[in-house]
Parts: C-alpha cells; sequence; structure tokens
C-alpha cells in the first residue's frame, strides 16, 4: 500500500507551504536580467517603502517580503538580502526594480569617520581627565 505521495517527486510548495528562493535559482527571479552594479545600490544604502503606496499585484514572493520587511522602516541592503537568504545581487536588482517604479525611498549610507589626529584625541582626554579625575 502506497502512502500519499509515495513514489513520485514532489514540488517546493506543493503542501502549501511558501516558496523560498533555497527551490528557485536566482536567474528564475531575476528573470534572467543582468545583476547591477553595485555602484547603484552599495550594501549600506538605506531603502524603506515609499508613503501611499500599494504592493504591485502581480508581485512574486520576494517582492512581498521586501515590502513587508521595508514597512517598518529604513533597512540597508544588506540587511534586506540576509532577511530573505537571497545572494546581494539578486536584492539589489528586486530593489532596484521597485525602485524604479517608484514604491522605494533610497538614502546613501552616512559618510565614513574622518581620522582625528592623535593631538586633537590627547586634549580631549585630558579635558576628560581634568573633569572626571
Amino acid at each position: 500500500m502506497n502512502t500519499p505521495g509515495e513514489g513520485r517527486s514532489r514540488t517546493p510548495g506543493e503542501d502549501g507551504g511558501a516558496v523560498t528562493s533555497h527551490f528557485v535559482r536566482s536567474y528564475v527571479i531575476t528573470g534572467g536580467r543582468s545583476l547591477p552594479s553595485s555602484d547603484e545600490l552599495s550594501l549600506h544604502t538605506l531603502v524603506t517603502l515609499a508613503p501611499d503606496r500599494e504592493l504591485p499585484l502581480k508581485a512574486g514572493p520576494e517582492v512581498r517580503a521586501i515590502w513587508e520587511l521595508c514597512s517598518g522602516g529604513y533597512l540597508s541592503v544588506a540587511e534586506v538580502s540576509a532577511h530573505l537568504e537571497l545572494p546581494v545581487g539578486v536584492a539589489r536588482l528586486l530593489l532596484t526594480d521597485l525602485f524604479e517604479q517608484g514604491h522605494l525611498l533610497r538614502r546613501a549610507a552616512p559618510p565614513r569617520a574622518q581620522s582625528v589626529d592623535r593631538a586633537t584625541i590627547e586634549k580631549v582626554l585630558h579635558g576628560l581627565t581634568s573633569l572626571y579625575g
């Protein structure tokens, strides 16, 4: 006696569960398009949903996940990629599509801190020492 489903291969999501990117190759998610360069969206670029936008009607599961993630505020491209468990290039492409459609806002990462010369640091240290001894 065979149990249901025995002897045949199962497809991802067949049992009603979510289809994850582990089962879907990157080129399927991106539609075979080439991935954007890191110059367009760096790992540190912050993204969030634009106000008063609605989820596109034919949004795939990855776009839906991005929509849910970014609805809570700004996240970096690296964070979106990690939460979705997608390669960074694929996340960049999906985020770029949403940005070009007007669904996302992006903000450049803050600039790196500049080095301060040793004399300035010593003055601050001496000032703190004299205050808190």
